[in-house]
């Protein structure tokens, strides 16, 4: 287990991001994001929530691509990152073979197909 010791309260995270501690809030909300919290119930953000809003801002200003669509993008994103160990791995038995379909099968309902 990795220790983060990155670690950032919700206003310095919003500062760092440009971004409203509301919007944070409200990412919160839908799931996009899934920060800790002190035993207080303050948000704490790690390295990695960071980077993941980052994407969430890029794609939300810069693509202008609506939260649902993040949501489904996002989605995605982490089917295609369990696909790439089972696509790189060289055991091609039929578990391994099972698990690639059904990560495919998902990635094929997010997309609607």
């Amino acid at each position: 287990m990795r220790v983060d010791h990155d670690l950032y309260f919700i206003s310095m995270a919003a500062r760092l991001l440009d971004m409203h501690p509301q919007t944070l809030r409200k990412y919160e909300r839908l799931g996009l994001v899934r920060p800790t919290r002190t035993i207080g119930s303050m948000r704490v953000y790690s390295r990695d929530e960071l980077d993941r809003l980052k994407v969430i801002k890029h794609l939300v200003e810069d693509e202008g691509v609506n939260l649902a669509g993040v949501q489904r993008l996002l989605t995605i994103a982490e089917a295609v990152r369990r696909l790439r160990p089972l696509m790189n791995s060289e055991t091609t038995g039929r578990e391994a073979r099972r698990r690639l379909m059904q990560e495919i099968d998902r990635i094929t309902e997010l997309v609607g197909l």
